[in-house]
């Protein structure tokens, strides 16, 4: 008997009991559709990180400064980071303080209490890309100037929520106070994304950095914004920037450098652990699958062991009879496989929807897309294919085994 014929034999063997079947193979769809939507989800979520880092900029580096922790009034004065970049043109290109907090805006009666304050200098906004380093671009007026910071100037840039809900989309020129201290807009971002809710992404406002200082009575800048002049020069900017920070603390601990591209490969070494864990919990799916078409392929030889004596009396040596049930787990396991792939990719299509919406209204409008692979499809069939085969080898070789008198009385 040839391939061709066990083949047809094994299809006719799984239409004769199509529930059993089914019920056999459902190990496998689930398992299959398992691994397919959690790699495509994976790939999602990894190129969407791939577009942020795109986004903001490779050759970004950030510098978080602690201090000595030991009580001493040792504080960084901004200017000497900035002197830093003037003396490493080749390799830094800007730098930006980085001063964060929660604000208290008011414009007339309304008061607005959620919006992020960042206060930064003219170098957060790159001219070329024509975007700030965290990847907003201009939708009305200007970025705050060198002069701007300098003179410590009471102007701001908005973000698209405070434009619409405080200045109904008029705010270029217009004032709102800030902690009680007036500021006049000078520009207006586009919105990012479609989170228009007050602390979301777009309730946020721009300001020269010692500004931000006085008004959050604070002296220190803890996180400063570097670029380097390439993607390439980042991690010696980096060596740049923690040798100056050693020589200033005399302490490796008082701060903390980290480039843009670190951040990205640590997010994917963690992704990958992840999903490598989930990974195998669904496999265990495939294995329970493997377990029911061994039991059942049992089941099925000592269902037929008539018919294997009667083939075995007709002359069908051994390895005829073992290839025969080989193939039939096989295509068991092949038909489970194809069903946990169609079911897989529409669960990736529907989930991947439904999370893709959240995660670009919150990531401002980054893209998310869900679609399994070519890679992960083939893996998915041949390693549930594998399973059918490794798992029926044993009821195939128990039916080759036997005796064909004794299979021939077997009632």
């Amino acid at each position: 008997m040839n391939a061709g014929q066990s083949f047809r034999l094994a299809i006719k063997a799984l239409t004769t009991s199509k529930m059993r079947s089914l019920l056999t193979m459902l190990g496998i769809i689930i398992g299959v559709a398992s691994v397919i939507v959690i790699l495509a989800l994976g790939n999602g979520l990894q190129g969407m990180i791939n577009e942020q880092v795109d986004k903001l900029g490779i050759n970004l580096v950030q510098t978080t400064v602690y201090g000595r922790g030991d009580g001493t009034t040792m504080l960084l004065d901004p200017k000497d980071m900035e002197q830093l970049v003037e003396e490493h043109p080749d390799v830094l290109s800007g730098m930006s303080p980085y001063v964060g907090t929660v604000a208290t805006l008011r414009h007339g009666d309304e008061k607005y209490d959620k919006t992020s304050m960042y206060g930064v200098s003219q170098v957060m906004f790159n001219n070329d890309t024509q975007a700030t380093l965290n990847g907003e671009t201009l939708a009305q007026g200007r970025f705050l100037s060198y002069l701007d910071v300098e003179r410590r100037q009471n102007v701001c840039v908005i973000g698209a929520y405070l434009a619409q809900e405080a200045f109904r989309g008029e705010a270029l020129g217009q004032t709102l106070s800030i902690n009680g201290s007036s500021y006049t807009v000078i520009g207006v971002l586009d919105q990012d994304g479609d989170n228009m809710e007050e602390g979301g992404p777009n309730d946020l406002i721009y300001l020269p950095y010692e500004n931000a200082l006085e008004l959050m009575g604070s002296r220190q800048v803890a996180l400063y914004l570097f670029t380097s002049t390439s993607g390439d020069t980042a991690a010696q900017a980096k060596e740049i920037i923690d040798g100056m920070l050693f020589d200033f603390f005399q302490d490796e601990y008082a701060y903390y450098t980290t480039t843009m591209a670190e951040q990205a490969e640590l997010i994917s070494a963690m992704m990958g652990v992840a999903m490598a864990v989930l990974v195998a919990i669904a496999a265990i799916s495939l294995l329970v699958g493997g377990i029911g078409i061994m039991n059942i392929m049992l089941v099925s030889v000592t269902e037929r062991t008539r018919e294997i004596g009667i083939r075995k009396s007709l002359g069908a040596k051994r390895r005829d009879i073992r290839s025969q049930f080989v193939i039939e787990a096989g295509t068991t396991s092949a038909i489970g496989g194809l069903l946990g792939i169609a079911l897989g990719w529409l669960l990736a299509t529907g989930v991947g929807s439904l999370i893709g919406a959240s995660l670009s209204s919150q990531m401002g409008g980054a893209t998310f897309s869900a679609t399994p692979t070519f890679g992960a499809v083939a893996i998915s069939f041949g390693v549930s294919v594998g399973i059918g085969v490794l798992f029926g080898y044993l009821p195939a070789n128990k039916a080759a085994k036997l005796n064909p008198i004794d299979a021939l009385r077997y009632d």
